[in-house]
């Protein structure tokens, strides 16, 4: 009875670690840890099975990990028929409403609990579990159990746990018990699925599919902290699409929503010139981008092409585009607030000269003044005390 509290008591552990992680990653991370302590294991790794790619690729090496395995690995991915059972076994054993069932691999290659029994190791233990073999071996391992992940009535990918060289070797017992482990794993992702796409709503604009204004106001507080601490260039460039309210009134709300899509499009475009930058729409007609890292000339640049292929667009007037980056001459920066107002301030100046091209704060000497300077203009005054429509 003590060892079947000890399993419970293993399962109730996983599943608080996943629900009490905070992105997907801590949550694969929770899910490797928790069934390697759960079955004994030295080693533990998860891996979600990418159709459209035909891999079986790995999320996260938890544990004693070989030389070459790194916990969040960007490109370890094997092609599935090198794994054949997630495609093939696992399918022709569930796809009829049965629940798959985890096995166990051994470096000797004999599989202890292969899949179905003893009639699924003479039918399929040698030849699915060649590769599994020969990187247990590899890696100085001495046994794993490898349990299918099920999500949403689909082979999902696959979980893991290796033992070491002297280790006792898994058994049906164990395999049995990584089953459970696998399910309680595949409902504390689809959990964690949700939880991401309620935090993906929340910083997004639905409208144009860009960051929102909640997003870059986390953004911009995380950039000013790094350039004060490390002196990154941070810049922000702010748009101001010009002519929508007259596109509503003339052509319908319909027509403006696709100009707004149509310049979210060429803001996104414009950015990817810009590594890492943040393409937002922060309400209304007005974007912006965000970069931390690349250089204040490279931003203008690129804000004035995005100038330009604004007014090529056949809806609407152009943009109006202010920036503001602590690559430039612009005092200190000690406050997202500050940068914003400095931003604002140029694309403020940019819309009533009708610039066709970005103005720059610290290269134009009335940005700063109007900056700190109290606003007169009340739609002025609301955006420069940093609430958006």
């Amino acid at each position: 009875m003590g060892g079947d509290d000890a399993r419970l008591r293993a399962v109730v552990s996983l599943a608080q670690a996943m629900a009490a992680a905070h992105t997907p990653r801590g949550s694969w991370r929770a899910a490797a840890l928790g069934a390697c302590e759960a079955l004994g294991g030295s080693f533990a790794a998860l891996s979600v099975w990418e159709r459209g790619r035909g891999e079986l690729r790995v999320l996260v090496n938890a544990g004693e990990r070989a030389e070459g395995e790194e916990e969040f690995p960007e490109a370890e991915a094997y092609p599935v028929h090198q794994f054949p059972e997630i495609t093939e076994f696992l399918h022709e054993r569930w796809a009829g409403g049965g629940e798959p069932d985890a096995w166990v691999e051994t470096a000797d290659g004999s599989a202890g609990a292969a899949p179905g029994g003893d009639a699924g190791l003479r039918e399929y233990g040698s030849g699915y579990g060649r590769e599994r073999v020969a990187a247990l071996r590899r890696r100085g391992r001495s046994c794993c159990v490898v349990a299918p992940i099920v999500l949403h009535g689909r082979a999902w990918g696959e979980l893991y746990v290796a033992r070491p060289v002297g280790a006792p070797v898994f058994g049906r017992s164990d395999a049995d018990f990584a089953t459970v482990l696998a399910a309680v794993v595949a409902a504390g992702i689809s959990q964690s699925e949700r939880l991401e796409e309620v935090r993906k709503l929340a910083f997004t604009d639905p409208l144009t599919g860009l960051a929102n204004r909640r997003a870059v106001d986390v953004r911009l507080d995380e950039a000013v902290e790094r350039h004060r601490a490390d002196g990154a260039v941070v810049s922000l460039v702010v748009c101001d699409l010009n002519g929508l309210k007259q596109v509503n009134d003339t052509q319908g709300h319909a027509v403006g929503d696709r100009l707004l899509e149509r310049f979210g499009s060429v803001l996104s475009r414009c950015g990817a010139m810009l590594p890492g930058a943040l393409a937002a729409r922060l309400g209304g007609d007005e974007f912006c981008l965000l970069t931390v890292g690349p250089e204040v000339d490279d931003v203008v640049r690129v804000a004035t092409e995005l100038c330009e292929r604004a007014a090529e667009l056949e809806q609407g007037d152009g943009v109006a585009c202010g920036i503001a980056s602590t690559g430039d001459p612009i005092g200190p920066v000690v406050s997202a607030r500050r940068l914003f107002r400095l931003a604002d301030a140029a694309q403020y100046r940019a819309k009533a000269a009708r610039s066709v091209e970005p103005v720059v704060a610290g290269r134009d000497g009335e940005v700063l003044r109007l900056a700190d300077s109290p606003p007169k203009p009340a739609h002025d005054r609301r955006r420069l005390r940093g609430s958006r429509p």
